[in-house]
């Protein structure tokens, strides 16, 4: 059984991921929710400190589906892949990304840290399991795996803007199997 506190952080989680920070108002969290005002207020002292606790909540979300990824099988260069290629709603964009557009919640330090610490620790595991690769043989040497792990997080987080502009998957799509082409042309030039 939901609390009113999840409720209330839920609501805001999905909220934030349709509107963003600026859309989504107080009043439509309640009505979603189902809470009223004087409850909401109980809990979160104004928008901002609820919608830090939603983004948080989706931050963590975030980083435990990428940990079992880049956690799971295969070899470190086959996990980076399978990042790339995991399944999502690419027209609905990255729930953590898309918050980076939005002008309060950039101006904000406690809005922004979320967004930040969740874009650091995906590019330090990803820029580890690249380094693993190095290792294997998988890529070669001369690539700085923190530039080439920065680079992977910027080709899903770009395509989600061209897709979304183009409201198509396409550019998305295109973008991700463009940079695994350049990856795996790496691995057979480095045999």
């Amino acid at each position: 059984m939901s609390t009113s506190i999840d409720k209330l952080i839920e609501t805001t989680q999905a909220l934030l991921w349709e509107r963003g920070y600026v859309g989504t108002s107080p009043r439509a969290i309640q009505d979603r929710a189902g809470i009223g005002q004087g409850s909401m207020y109980h809990h979160f002292r104004s928008k901002a400190a609820l919608a830090q606790a939603a983004e948080e909540r989706s931050a963590a979300e975030l980083i435990e589906e990428v940990r079992q990824l880049l956690d799971g099988p295969g070899s470190p260069l086959d996990r980076v892949l399978a990042y790339l290629r995991r399944e999502r709603d690419i027209l609905k964009g990255c729930r953590i990304g898309r918050l980076a557009a939005d002008p309060e919640v950039v101006a904000d330090d406690a809005l922004r840290k979320p967004l930040e610490d969740t874009f650091a620790w995906v590019t330090e595991r990803l820029a580890a399991l690249l380094r693993d690769a190095q290792t294997d043989s998988r890529l070669p040497v001369g690539c700085d795996p923190q530039d080439l792990a920065a680079t992977v997080l910027a080709v899903r987080q770009g395509g989600y803007v061209l897709a979304r502009a183009a409201n198509s998957t396409t550019p998305y799509e295109r973008a991700v199997e463009g940079l695994i082409v350049l990856l795996t042309n790496n691995v057979a030039a480095n045999r």
